[in-house]
């Protein structure tokens, strides 16, 4: 007969880290001991719309997000990252701090301090962000606009109105590139 505990691996303790009440409606802890174990629940934890998900409107929210299924509509994650996954179709405006692209989007992309471009990605759109990396084998159709605008940097307008301008003028040229 066997025993649930029997099934435990020797010198293994019991580690049930998912707090009472966790589980959703429908879906018993013991199911979820198993995953609890191999993946540590985190306040930061990222969500993910898996292939054969299709979703159709406006996403919103602060957290890290994986897409391997079709998104169409509006993506605003400001405060996280964005993956499109090898099998992920995004037709939709792309608003996050970093946004990674292995699938294929076709929209804006505006990634806050990263954009990158994995082998299997393709972009048919525009790109706007601070560093962009594109590495060989993917596909980059649209308007780009890459790195951080000289103009606008808030030490070089402090900069000219200060006594020794000359010296502070080159200190804030050398960290606006």
């Amino acid at each position: 007969m066997w025993k649930k505990e029997d099934a435990k691996p020797q010198g293994v303790a019991d580690m049930s880290t998912t707090p009472a009440g966790a589980a959703p409606a429908g879906i018993s802890n013991a199911a979820n001991s198993t995953t609890a174990a191999s993946a540590p629940i985190t306040s930061r934890a990222g969500a993910c719309i898996s292939q054969g998900i299709k979703i159709k409107g406006e996403v919103t929210g602060k957290e890290d997000l994986f897409i391997d299924g079709v998104l169409e509509g509006k993506l605003e994650m400001s405060g996280g990252s964005v993956t499109v996954g090898p099998n992920g179709k995004v037709k939709a405006d792309i608003h996050a701090r970093e946004i990674i692209v292995r699938g294929n989007v076709q929209g804006k992309l505006l990634g806050r301090d990263r954009v990158q471009l994995w082998s299997t990605g393709h972009v048919t759109g525009e790109v706007q962000t601070d560093r962009l990396a594109i590495e060989d084998g993917a596909v980059l159709r649209g308007k780009v606009e890459a790195g951080k605008p000289v103009g606008r940097s808030p030490d070089s307008t402090n900069a000219a109105g200060a006594s020794g301008g000359a010296k502070a003028g080159t200190v804030a040229a050398g960290t606006a590139i």
